[in-house]
């Protein structure tokens, strides 16, 4: 075996010890497929809202901008698929803020990740990203054989479905890399046919400003009145298109105490929710992803399905 096998084989067995559930690798390289789609879908404005969609468009498709002499990026995906949901009664949260923010507890563990690869290797660095940079988390998911994209645009693992995170760990050292995985979506298309706002489109595209997530999360403004009745209670995202798939019947519960929602979370009526103060909301959602939608925002949106 010689060094570079050596060095991934430890990263990934490092990885599964951290507790993520899969592990993959790729060749830091300009990302060539994703440019002429990132350009239109942003042509097409498929972002809404989110303009900072549009900044650092050059750096979204090459992570040596982002990394000096980056050669490496492994891919890696950590489970949040919960053991108890909701009550049936209560507006719906999507199941990966149920928990403690996972920005947080995914970059504390790539951290982890980080100082181990030095303590082994040497002099190693890199970045470590969580959702938070201009990295197309998803494009280099499938580039490392984590998945393949569905047509809802999200990763797919046979064995596990789509409710995992992923994050990325750049480096300036150079390893074994994976191919990309087939796909096994073939000709089903409920994730297509279930989505009430109709945000999903041919060609695994999503069009972010019709997306029940983007209105609950990302819009700072009123939520149109053309979409009343189709957000199905849902009032901080949404995982309607991952419910429906047939590859999630095989999502496992996790393992994350920090995932674990507060019992509140689980046991609130609508009447709660719609009843919440603001120090309930602090709370319930104390370090969670929710607060990114702020009390008011929570509260627009509990108006919105109410009416």
């Amino acid at each position: 075996m010689n060094l570079k096998e050596k060095y991934t084989q430890m990263i990934k067995t490092e990885a599964l010890r951290l507790g993520f559930l899969s592990c993959g690798i790729s060749k830091a390289t300009f990302l060539e497929e994703e440019a002429p789609k990132l350009e239109s879908w942003l042509k097409n404005d498929f972002h809404g809202e989110m303009k900072y969609m549009e900044n650092h468009f050059d750096k979204r498709l090459d992570p040596r901008l982002l990394v000096e002499d980056a050669k490496s990026v492994i891919s890696l995906s950590y489970n949040y698929y919960p053991e108890q949901l909701q009550r049936e009664d209560s507006y719906k949260i999507a199941k990966y803020a149920y928990g403690q923010d996972y920005h947080h507890v995914i970059k504390a563990k790539l951290k982890e990740l980080s100082v181990f690869v030095q303590e082994q290797v040497g002099d190693v660095q890199g970045r470590a990203f969580v959702d938070s940079a201009p990295v197309m988390e998803r494009a280099w998911a499938k580039k490392s054989g984590l998945g393949w994209e569905g047509k809802h645009s999200l990763i797919l693992q046979k064995k596990q479905g789509s409710f995992f995170f992923l994050s990325e760990l750049v480096i300036d050292l150079e390893l074994d890399y994976d191919t990309p995985m087939t796909d096994h979506c073939g000709t089903c298309t409920k994730c297509i046919d279930a989505c009430p706002t109709e945000a999903i489109l041919p060609n695994n595209t999503v069009d972010g400003s019709k997306c029940i997530s983007y209105f609950t999360i990302e819009l700072k403004e009123n939520i149109a009145n053309e979409f009343k009745g189709q957000f199905d209670d849902w009032m901080f995202g949404c995982d309607i298109c991952q419910d429906v798939c047939p590859w999630n019947r095989f999502s496992k519960p996790h393992n994350e105490p920090l995932f674990t929602p507060k019992s509140e979370l689980l046991n609130m009526t609508k009447k709660d929710w719609e009843d919440i103060t603001e120090d309930v909301f602090g709370k319930v959602f104390q370090k969670s992803a929710v607060k990114r939608t702020k009390f008011a925002g929570l509260q627009r949106n509990i108006s919105f399905l109410k009416k």
